[in-house]
């Protein structure tokens, strides 16, 4: 259906607020009407963190903050910073200088040029005004949002906690560094001990092993560029990324939940009103 503004969810505390945002920038599938891929849809499919929204939904009742991408990664990738752009994609040359990094150079930069390996989102270049739309119409609005939030909650509280939500494939493919292996049910990733207090970090990673989930730290994924914006630990600013394996609660071939999901929905839940536990009572350490 197509794109309605804003192009994001933001649900707000059903309860008292605690300074706990959680964002899932790839769970929204509501095409913009200029968006003509030539990959199929099924192509683009897996390009979705498919319900990572609904899996944390329970969060705002136990006083966090979610907000919530509506349109796909696909179209613009709000987990990657502005000028990561891959240059062969445009028609004409960017306004200002492109920082390319290993994303863009894998074909899934700023705006992504595979949607799997070897499958080409589309066959023609971008022109400047088109991508310039995509991020004034949907990536600006959705990091005001997110920074917005986050500041306003480190104002009320004098710290904040950011969870970065996202799903992972099962196994890695060739436009991935772990190309072919398993992955572990859960990555919990700070950019090596950059983003947040390394006992954040580990707190959460020990919290999902307690319940018999694998769980990795940085590995395969280190975070992606919304950690990096909004984690700063030693300003009271605590940012980390989530990976949850989708086989967990996804039949991945056809992107239906699994008979796990309502299981993994009420774990999520459960970690949410913890996190907001653990949050308030550092606050009340710090006063």
């Amino acid at each position: 259906m197509p794109l309605v503004p804003p192009p994001f969810t933001l649900q707000l505390p059903t309860t008292g607020e605690s300074p706990v945002v959680f964002d899932s920038p790839h769970s929204g599938m509501d095409w913009p009407a200029d968006f003509a891929p030539t990959a199929s849809r099924e192509a683009i499919l897996t390009t979705w963190d498919a319900f990572v929204d609904e899996l944390w939904a329970d969060a705002p009742q136990f006083g966090a903050s979610l907000l919530s991408a509506r349109f796909p990664r696909a179209y613009v990738d709000v987990n990657r910073s502005r000028d990561d752009i891959d240059p062969s994609l445009l028609d004409a040359p960017w306004p200002s200088p492109l920082v390319t990094t290993d994303y863009s150079r894998r074909g899934m930069g700023l705006i992504r040029r595979l949607a799997l390996p070897g499958v080409a989102m589309y066959s023609r270049r971008l022109s400047v005004r088109e991508v310039g739309e995509r991020l004034a119409r949907c990536y600006d609005p959705y990091r005001n949002a997110l920074e917005s939030r986050l500041n306003h909650l480190r104002g009320a509280f004098g710290a904040v906690w950011h969870v970065n939500c996202h799903s992972m494939k099962s196994r890695g493919n060739d436009m991935n560094l772990d190309a072919g292996a398993v992955r572990p049910d859960i990555v919990v990733s700070d950019r090596r001990g950059t983003t947040a207090d390394p006992a954040f970090t580990a707190w959460t990673a020990g919290w999902f092993a307690d319940r018999g989930f694998r769980v990795k730290i940085n590995d395969p994924y280190l975070g992606g560029h919304l950690i990096v914006t909004h984690g700063r630990p030693a300003e009271a600013r605590h940012s980390l990324q989530i990976e949850i394996n989708r086989a967990l609660y996804l039949d991945e071939p056809s992107f239906a939940r699994n008979e796990g999901f309502a299981a993994l929905r009420r774990t999520l839940a459960e970690f949410s009103s913890r996190l907001c536990e653990y949050a308030r009572d550092r606050v009340e350490a710090r006063a």
